[in-house]
């Protein structure tokens, strides 16, 4: 993640099982000191809204047009 310094993160998860990756990548961008650098957005089948503020996502995306949507607000 350091070498490649990038602006957004973006995970989407397919089963409910594979959401608990998700809060631990936010949390390792946090022990990094990276996730002031690095905006993050979820999305996938099973990921809400509400998970997305309880994990400490920047965004949710319900499909992929809304968090390409999202993601271009953030970039210059």
């Amino acid at each position: 993640m350091q070498e490649h310094a990038p602006d957004v993160l973006a995970m989407s998860a397919l089963l409910t099982t594979t959401m608990l990756g998700m809060s631990e990548v936010v949390e390792a961008l946090e022990q990094a000191r990276l996730r002031d650098r690095v905006k993050v957005i979820i999305g996938g089948a099973p990921v809400s809204e509400s998970f997305a503020q309880e994990i400490g996502a920047d965004a949710y995306g319900f499909d992929a047009a809304r968090a390409v949507e999202l993601v271009r607000g953030w970039l210059p």
